[in-house]
């Protein structure tokens, strides 16, 4: 193996082990704790979506020519359909990082609504 080809294998083969470690985690605090899996879930969805606004800004400018000659309404809908599978990929592989911190935002506020009561 060479030298360029073993660094991307040694990053996939990170990649690969830090998600079974995530779904292990994952898997035990949902069996452990719905509301914290319901979090988890509401917290990645709205990342998913944080991300997808993001990529229809970085694809506003583009113009109206693309890879298969889009243009018009066809052009918008394939845009926004590839925007939100960029989106959720860049979500599944560990997102930016706004689910983990909605998501202990979301806890902090439900133990402090659940001590007030």
């Amino acid at each position: 193996m060479t030298a360029a080809l073993a660094l991307p294998a040694a990053k996939l083969a990170l990649g690969v082990a830090g998600q079974v470690a995530g779904k292990v985690v994952g898997g035990l605090t949902s069996a452990l704790d719905p509301a914290k899996a319901k979090a988890k879930k509401q917290a990645d969805d709205f990342e998913a979506m944080f991300l997808e606004q993001m990529t229809q800004q970085m694809f506003s400018g583009t113009g109206a020519e693309g890879p298969l000659g889009q243009n018009g309404t066809g052009g918008e809908i394939w845009r926004t359909q590839l925007t939100n599978q960029y989106a959720q990929q860049i979500q599944k592989a560990g997102g930016v990082g706004v689910s983990d911190q909605i998501m202990r935002e979301m806890l902090k506020l439900q133990s402090q609504g659940a001590s007030q009561a």
